[in-house]
């Protein structure tokens, strides 16, 4: 008969809590998938007078993470304490050290120090898994890695932040600003007090460095990975999407170019008819390019207790079963450097929101200026205030223009702008947003 599998956890918050009470009431499920029992022997966290909703009774309690992650009593060591330092740096490198499977699902630690834990597992012969480090409950990263290990992946792209796509939902469908939004959803609990992490799009960016090492084979480096927020998006950007056929979504994108792997963050437009476009609230998704195969579309809670400790579990049962997959799907020794691709080199369609200066020659100055840098307009609509009426106190108002491009570059699309400002032809800056096809 195998010996059960003996976890240790760091960490007993909300997360913690529900992986200790899955292992419990799915003991019989866990053990009849994986071929052999799974048992939490060892836990510890920083209050152990905290009420948590679970039976500990007969767990042991351990002083500090290092000691846990160095129990002679334990085989695999379940980070879930979080950030990108000690002390789950120092604890999960020191369970590695000793041998011992870690599954985490800390997407800070991993985007910061993947590389060099994933090497520790290969040293050692333990497993490092990391599941609910993006998209919680979506096995993005399995697909990815076992699913997938036999199709080149062209792109791979997604919704990775819930907090993000609520805003862009609630913005959306009720006319709302983005600061509105903000204070609602902070109201709420799908922000945090100080949001910047989440809604200028660090944590997006942090999942997609992972994301794209697994899907080309790449270095983790979240240096490499272009990031713009949402901050700056506004009701009327979300209802020209709508009238154009878009949706409005803050995306992370890894594609394969001619000149590299091109990483990047930033607010998009999406057709309406994508499976991408229909994913709102609090929903995450990933679409997935491969080589001979339509594109897949997962989708699932991002977030949250339940999700997150799904993920946990059968990152848990994989180490019962003696699973032992490359944590980047490749030897650490196979990876390949990567750099930041420069925006100015990329290549699609652009929506660009201007307020022109109701004067003459001012739509044939903004012309000019495109047709110097050979961009090509899909559509323009203009949006006369009042109606088309005059102002009553009778000053020119600035007219809403806004220009779907045909595919162009963005160096193009910079140089053009800044000389339609330089005209002084138009108010403001302008807004531009990027557009990624089917």
């Amino acid at each position: 008969m195998v010996a059960p599998l003996k976890v240790g956890i760091a960490g007993l918050g909300t997360v913690g809590a529900e992986v200790v009470r899955l292992i419990e009431t799915q003991a019989r499920v866990l053990a009849s998938r994986s071929g052999r029992g799974i048992r939490v022997v060892a836990v510890t966290a920083r209050s152990k007078a905290k009420k948590r909703g679970v039976d500990l009774r007969g767990v042991e309690w351990v002083k500090d993470p290092m000691a846990l992650a160095t129990h002679p009593g334990i085989d695999c060591f379940v980070e879930l304490m979080g950030g990108a330092g000690d002390p789950a740096l120092s604890a999960v490198e020191a369970a590695l050290s000793a041998g011992k499977s870690v599954v985490t699902a800390n997407k800070a630690l991993l985007a910061k120090h993947g590389l060099k834990l994933a090497k520790a597992a290969e040293k050692h012969g333990g497993a490092l898994n990391f599941e609910a480090a993006v998209g919680a409950a979506i096995p993005v990263i399995k697909t990815l890695r076992e699913g997938l290990a036999g199709t080149g992946i062209n792109r791979v792209y997604g919704i990775l932040n819930g907090t993000c796509n609520y805003i862009l939902t609630r913005m959306e469908q009720e006319g709302l600003s983005f600061a509105e939004c903000l204070k609602d959803a902070q109201r709420l609990g799908y922000a945090e007090a100080n949001p910047s992490f989440d809604v200028d799009g660090h944590d997006t960016a942090q999942k997609l460095a992972i994301l794209a090492s697994l899907a080309f084979g790449t270095k983790v480096a979240q240096s490499a990975v272009y990031v713009e927020g949402i901050s700056s998006i506004a009701p009327e950007d979300l209802r020209a999407a709508d009238d154009l056929g878009y949706r409005l979504k803050l995306l992370g994108v890894a594609v394969r170019t001619a000149k590299g792997i091109e990483q990047r963050v930033h607010p998009t437009m999406v057709p309406k008819s994508s499976s991408i476009a229909q994913v709102m609230g609090v929903t995450n998704a990933v679409t997935i390019d491969g080589e001979g195969i339509p594109p897949i579309t997962l989708v699932g809670p991002g977030a949250g207790g339940a999700a997150t400790a799904s993920a946990v579990v059968a990152d848990i049962a994989d180490v019962a079963r003696g699973i032992r997959a490359n944590p980047f799907g490749r030897p650490i020794s196979q990876l390949h450097d990567t750099k930041k691709a420069p925006m100015e080199r990329h290549e699609g369609g652009y929506y660009i929101r201007l307020l022109a200066r109701d004067f003459p020659g001012t739509a044939a100055a903004i012309a000019t200026r495109l047709a110097e840098q050979k961009i090509s307009i899909e559509s323009i609509v203009q949006r006369h205030p009042n109606g088309g009426a005059a102002p009553a106190n009778g000053k020119a108002v600035p007219v809403p223009v806004i220009l779907i491009t045909y595919a162009t570059h963005e160096d193009a699309v910079r140089r053009a702008l800044a000389a339609v400002q330089r005209d002084k032809v138009i108010s403001g800056r302008p807004q531009v947003i990027r557009i990624e096809k089917n």
